[in-house]
């Protein structure tokens, strides 16, 4: 045995030492013989690499030296915030903050971007329709199937008038690049609370619409996941207030989300004599009604509507204050 591999050794060193090459080759399933001259290597084992399957999502070419999967599902999301309706006369929410305030970086985690034009009035054309104006950046997941806790993929994403959810264009359905398969869908936003599909969704490279606006066909988990106060009726948003950032509204307690506002207004470096009826222009979860000021009391507060909200919730029978909303969101 020892002779045999000093042998091959032999012919390793004699055939590298000439410094031949031979080009680099499919390799057939019959085998094959490839010859640079003065070196022939011959192919015992391999398949030829001849016919491209593919069944709209994955695409395989037979052989063992390629295989391509394409990926990506596209959705049709409809959504409101109760914020933005707040001051709203008709179905469409309102959009104070895009001119201004909104920035063309998401605030979320994967900060994507869009082109300063998306923010115009009519959108990026400068001619669209009112109704498709942006009024915010939301940020939709994709949870598995089974275990809907885990999040399979997430994406930042742009939110119109109208409840129309669209990729950083301002125009188009999302696409997010995962397999066509089932998954539960989920909508947050800086401060509301978030909701998730009450099923499974079937997604694939054709848009499905998932529409969590009717009030008449709820398709949102949890219980009371979404609210109908303060918005036409028809129609379901999802909660604001979420001004602290946790999974919870309270207006006193524990938790309460009120004091934030407080110390955001008192705090402002324009607000030289601390007062709470100080109004502050900003891009902060403390605009709960989302009109682009901040104020704890005075002409325009956002206080109240987190008071509103907590009494007017159906769970809430004994009408406490203290009471808390509870966002409906499964976690680990």
């Amino acid at each position: 045995m020892r002779h045999y591999f000093l042998f091959l050794g032999i012919i390793f060193i004699s055939f590298f030492s000439q410094a031949q090459s031979v080009e680099r080759q499919v390799v057939a399933s019959v085998g094959e013989t490839v010859a640079n001259g003065t070196t022939t290597l011959d192919f015992t084992v391999g398949e030829l690499a001849v016919t491209t399957i593919t069944d709209g999502n994955s695409t395989l070419t037979q052989g063992f030296h390629q295989t391509t999967i394409l990926l990506g599902i596209k959705i049709d999301l409809i959504v409101f915030l109760q914020g933005a309706l707040l001051n709203s006369s008709s179905n469409l929410m309102q959009d104070d903050l895009r001119s201004s305030l909104v920035t063309t970086t998401s605030p979320y985690s994967d900060g994507l971007t869009c082109v300063a034009s998306v923010l115009n009035t009519g959108g990026t054309s400068g001619t669209g329709m009112d109704n498709d104006d942006i009024v915010d950046w939301v940020f939709v997941e994709l949870r598995d199937a089974v275990d809907n806790t885990i999040v399979v993929s997430s994406q930042s994403a742009l939110l119109q008038r109208d409840g129309d959810i669209v990729a950083t264009d301002g125009l188009s359905n999302i696409e997010i690049e995962v397999r066509a398969d089932d998954y539960y869908v989920v909508i947050k936003h800086r401060n509301h609370l978030g909701i998730m599909t009450a099923n499974a969704v079937t997604l694939s490279g054709t848009s499905a619409t998932v529409d969590f606006t009717d009030a008449t066909n709820q398709i949102t988990f949890g219980t009371n996941a979404q609210t109908t106060f303060g918005i036409p009726s028809g129609v379901v948003a999802m909660w604001a207030g979420n001004v602290n950032g946790d999974t919870v509204i309270q207006y006193s307690g524990t938790n309460p989300d009120v004091p934030s506002i407080l110390s955001l207004v008192l705090n402002d470096a324009g607000n030289f004599l601390n007062l709470p009826t100080y109004a502050v222009s900003a891009y902060n979860t403390a605009d709960i009604d989302m009109d682009g000021t901040i104020q704890y009391t005075g002409t325009t507060p956002d206080t109240p509507f987190v008071l509103q909200n907590v009494l007017a919730h159906p769970e809430n029978f004994l009408n406490f204050s203290t009471y808390q909303i509870i966002e409906q969101l499964p976690e680990n």
